[in-house]
């Protein structure tokens, strides 16, 4: 390969690895079961890939952590619910974080 030809396609390859790495960021629905007593989440990514062994956090609406716990290996959590309003942080590191609000919650 000469030079014109590796300097044409080195930005171009440079676009498809960064595209490709860029191309799922994280989902979480969260619901209450029925009696309201368990908050259950069930996390993954864009692309339809699972997101098993990331943290969910659980938070206050005066910020404070009230939980943590790590998604099993089909991508769920659950978390006793807490008596006040709360919002759950499902943060991967590598894209933006995912929040889900208790008014956004339903009963399962």
């Amino acid at each position: 390969m000469n030079k014109k030809s590796l300097l044409c396609a080195l930005p171009a390859s440079l676009f498809l690895f960064s595209a490709s790495s860029a191309a799922h960021f994280g989902l979480m629905e969260c619901w209450f079961e029925q009696d309201r007593s368990e908050i259950h989440c069930k996390t993954g990514w864009t692309d339809g890939g699972q997101a098993s062994n990331y943290d969910i956090k659980l938070f206050d609406y005066d910020d404070n952590l009230l939980a943590i716990e790590r998604t099993n290996s089909e991508s769920h959590v659950t978390f006793p619910a807490p008596g006040g309003d709360f919002y759950l942080v499902f943060d991967p590191g590598h894209e933006s974080p995912v929040e889900v609000d208790v008014v956004e919650m339903k009963d399962r």
